[in-house]
């Protein structure tokens, strides 16, 4: 019997592949197979699961302070940048240190254009989880106001523009005060008003309107790791996050191979780390099994029991 561990990253306690390490751990103590094949939806851990990066560059940061981001140049000219690396909400140092009016993404447009220096042909901006509700001004007065070569942007949510206040500027510590700002600031720009526009604080919209193409982040990035693929020798996916709440099947990784999964035939199961809805699906909570204390304290160890307690009652029951 094969298992497929499919996960997202755990925030704040595992990356993409920790958790589907501690999957593996789980299942072979169950007495089955596992492959390996951690994801992300075009957000944080994006850059890691498809490779990792192999050049660095000084940028502005979130907040205007220098910061030293990694981004992927590979042989075949396509550069990966991760939003986060140049204006992520956590070198920001959090909501709670934040400053929703002035982060700024021009770190990122810098990384853009450092990756064109370099000889990029293409360039994928993996954008999500970043401090800036900005509407991508800073990444474009960065690039001069234009695109050199084809980018494509993935995206981590479906919101449109106007979304990137209303919706996820009070995650960034935005007060009600600052929300309506930043809506007006947003409203002012000349930014097509299109699905996924809001993404990163509006930033996937910025680039869209110089020319980039946004495209779902789950599927960029299965497509290049052959999801599909690898769902056709398994006998169950195993896939997880930190938190399955209401955006599980809008564009996340849960939601994404539950629906491969149901299109290949292969059996689910999900794990989370906490659950705050009423999912239309089976998971399992680690704060429910292992007690929240426990649950962040040692995720990996509550991951391998809690798979092999589903995998041998799955074996007795075949």
């Amino acid at each position: 019997m094969r298992v497929l561990a499919a996960p997202d990253k755990f925030r704040g306690t595992l990356n993409a592949r920790e958790a589907a390490a501690a999957i593996a751990a789980g299942a072979a103590r169950a007495g089955w197979d596992c492959d390996e094949l951690p994801l992300a939806d075009g957000g944080e851990g994006t850059l890691e699961v498809l490779g990792g990066g192999n050049r660095t560059t000084v940028v502005t940061g979130p907040l205007g302070e220098p910061v030293l981001a990694a981004w992927r140049l590979n042989a075949d000219g396509t550069a990966l940048i991760e939003a986060v690396q140049a204006c992520g909400l956590t070198l920001a140092g959090g909501a709670e240190r934040n400053d929703p009016l002035s982060a700024t993404s021009r770190g990122v447009g810098e990384l853009i254009a450092a990756a064109i220096a370099a000889g990029a042909k293409r360039i994928v901006v993996a954008v999500g989880g970043v401090a800036s509700t900005d509407g991508g001004v800073g990444a474009v007065d960065a690039l001069g106001g234009r695109l050199a070569i084809p980018v494509e942007v993935a995206c981590d949510v479906e919101a449109r523009f106007l979304a990137a206040a209303d919706v996820f500027a009070p995650q960034k510590g935005a007060t009600p005060e600052q929300v309506e700002i930043l809506r007006e600031r947003l409203a002012a720009l000349e930014v097509p008003d299109i699905p996924m526009a809001g993404a990163a604080g509006g930033l996937a919209g910025g680039l869209a309107a110089l020319g980039a193409r946004l495209v779902p982040g789950f599927l960029l990035v299965a497509g290049r790791l052959d999801l599909d693929g690898h769902l056709s020798g398994a006998d169950i996916v195993i896939t997880g996050e930190g938190l399955v709440d209401a955006t599980s099947l809008t564009g996340k990784v849960v939601g994404g191979v539950l629906a491969r999964a149901a299109a290949a035939g292969v059996e689910t199961l999900v794990v989370a780390g906490d659950v705050v809805t009423n999912p239309p699906f089976d998971v399992v909570s680690l704060v429910a099994l292992c007690g929240r204390e426990r649950a962040l304290a040692d995720s990996r160890a509550c991951i391998a029991e809690v798979v092999e307690k589903e995998l041998r009652g799955r074996t007795r029951t075949a």
